[in-house]
């Protein structure tokens, strides 16, 4: 549902409105869209960078156990170095194998001989943290593949070595003879984590035991934190210190017997990704910005282009309601508003041409009904008139009947003056001055000039309004008015039938009801009776209740009707400054 408060918006901000709600929800969707995308790229690059690194730490052991390999057999096949370790002496040993072991080593590199029951004999590396004084164990580990070269991780006193492990034979009457074994490898340490993180371009190693963290790039508590995280859980593409999240790669450190000891652990951080994105959504917030104002400032040019003839026509047609059919609107276009603007040109065009034809052909009928309704009204006493004045002139009369038929004569002439005279005041809106008279003998007068027709009906006319109340009226224009009510009950009732004619006070007011028991009038011109040429009598012109009511009105007071089909009517008025006589004349 369409909220009220965007109904009452004008229709270039409903314009405004529903392009930035469209173009704020297209570049939402499309800015969500591109977001997961870049970053589930970014996310499938450091899941690859963390594969590249441990391919790289692969790599990089490998090559150090090659070189270890590669310099410990050849140590183990030179004629002057077995024979100095057959001697079983330390001096010796160290002057034959130290001065080469030197030359192709690496300085860190741990070198050490042993007999085959891992006692160590001579050191010929660097400082090494291994006991001299204890058993390698890792020789006894490894006797059961010699005379194969053995390699793999080492675990000693809390220490991680990379070690590899190469017997060295002579030969004897007896075969192969087992004399020395050399071990050579690297210390695991913080050092060698470092220079992996840095020939692997930024990846955090963790190299873990179990309940010791042997060597790590990360800080403390960055590291404590990623520990306790993988001792609770299982091992997770994504892993987070508290600060970053990394994407992580877990690889089993295999000792030579290719049993787990420990676990390498391989990071790569969100963190460069993340600005990037968080860089790219404000640039996309910008784009969207500008896009937004760049869409409402056209849309604001382009929609007055469309919204200003619509304004013209609601104003042109505002000017219609007002019945100025004279306005016109400007066609600035050949589209679909240039061609509504001649079609409403053309219609009100249409309109005036209607409206002056409706008029002329009104004013006709006007004057024709008109004409019809004085005709109407001065039917009888001109008959009256005609009637008298041919006994006169046709008959020799006795002096009452002429005197009586003069009275006649000068009462319907008078008659007609008054019916001519109440027109040409009801045309010019102008009144006569009122005078005192008393409410009953004005509507008895109309009784009196109606009762010959009543008692031709069979209707009977009861007067009953109170002799004591009087009114300032124009005395001529209400009996008028009694007349045509008195005589729209009788022809309504052409079969008999009662009209009672009743006042009361009521609030300073003169209540008069006429009321008859005729068929009613119809719903479909109640509302209209009161207006011009409107009846519901057959023969009848509409002019006799309008006249009456404004009689009313020009007198201060209302009329209305109350009526139900085949209940009769009751025409009501009230008219204002009663004055009531007591018994002994005096107004009250």
């Amino acid at each position: 549902m369409i909220p009220r408060w965007f109904s009452r918006l004008s229709l270039l901000w409903k314009i405004l409105l529903s392009t930035s709600v469209a173009v704020t929800i297209l570049f939402a969707i499309t800015g969500e869209i591109v977001l997961n995308h870049i970053t589930k790229t970014m996310s499938d690059t450091l899941d690859e960078e963390v594969r590249e690194s441990f391919q790289a730490y692969t790599s990089i052991l490998q090559s150090r156990a090659e070189l270890l390999s590669k310099v410990t057999r050849i140590l183990s096949t030179m004629s002057d170095v077995r024979a100095a370790f057959s001697t079983g002496d330390q001096a010796t040993i160290r002057d034959s194998a130290g001065e080469l072991w030197s030359k192709i080593s690496e300085a860190n590199a741990i070198f050490l001989v042993t007999d085959p029951r891992g006692r160590v004999i001579a050191s010929l590396g660097g400082v090494t943290p291994i006991s001299l004084s204890k058993k390698m164990d890792v020789v006894q580990m490894a006797a059961s593949r010699f005379p194969e070269q053995v390699s793999g991780f080492f675990l000693q006193d809390g220490e991680l070595f990379q070690l590899s492990v190469t017997p060295v034979y002579v030969q004897s009457t007896q075969g192969q003879n087992l004399i020395n074994v050399l071990v050579a490898g690297y210390h695991v340490d913080a050092v060698v984590a470092q220079e992996l993180k840095t020939q692997t371009g930024g990846s955090e190693f963790l190299f873990l035991t179990p309940g010791r963290v042997i060597a790590s790039t990360l800080n403390a508590r960055g590291t404590r934190v990623v520990v306790n995280y993988f001792d609770r859980t299982r091992p997770a593409d994504r892993v987070s210190d508290g600060v970053a999240e990394y994407a992580s790669f877990v690889d089993p450190l295999q000792d030579i017997t290719g049993k787990p000891i420990g676990q390498l652990l391989i990071l790569r951080s969100f963190e460069g990704a993340s600005r990037r994105i968080a860089s790219l959504y404000s640039n996309i917030v910008l784009l969207w910005v500008m896009a937004v104002s760049a869409g409402l400032v056209l849309t604001y040019l382009l929609a007055r282009q469309i919204v200003e003839p619509v304004k013209q026509l609601d104003r042109a047609a505002a000017e219609v309601a007002r019945q100025n059919y004279a306005i016109e609107v400007e066609v600035t276009s050949e589209d679909e508003m240039g061609r509504l603007a001649r079609t409403f040109n053309t219609m009100c065009a249409s309109i005036r041409s209607a409206r002056e034809d409706l008029i002329r052909q009104e004013r006709i009928s006007t004057i024709g009904r008109l004409s019809a309704s004085i005709v109407h009204d001065l039917r009888n006493p001109l008959a009256a008139i005609y009637g008298g004045s041919e006994m006169l002139v046709d008959r020799e009369l006795a002096p009452g009947h002429v005197k009586r038929l003069a009275g006649n004569i000068y009462q319907a002439s008078r008659r007609i003056q008054e019916l001519l005279q109440d027109l040409l005041d009801v045309s010019r809106g102008k009144s006569r001055a009122a005078e005192l008279c008393r409410l009953r003998e004005a509507a008895a007068a109309a009784c009196e000039a109606l009762g010959p027709a009543a008692q031709a009906q069979n209707v009977d006319l009861i007067l009953a309004i109170p002799p004591e109340i009087e009114l300032p009226l124009e005395r001529s224009r209400m009996e008028r008015a009694f007349v045509n009510l008195i005589s729209n009950a009788l022809e309504a009732m052409p079969d008999g039938g009662e009209v009672r004619i009743t006042a009361g006070l009521e609030d300073g007011w003169a209540l008069v009801q006429v009321t008859d028991n005729g068929p009613g009038i119809s719903p479909e011109i109640r509302s209209q009776l009161f207006q011009p040429f409107v009846s519901g009598k057959r023969n009848g012109l509409g002019l006799g209740l309008a006249l009456s009511r404004q009689t009313v009105l020009d007198h201060g007071g209302d009329m209305w009707v109350e009526s139900r089909p085949g209940q009769g009517a009751r025409f009501c008025f009230r008219l204002p400054g009663v004055l009531v006589l007591q018994a002994n004349g005096v107004r009250v």
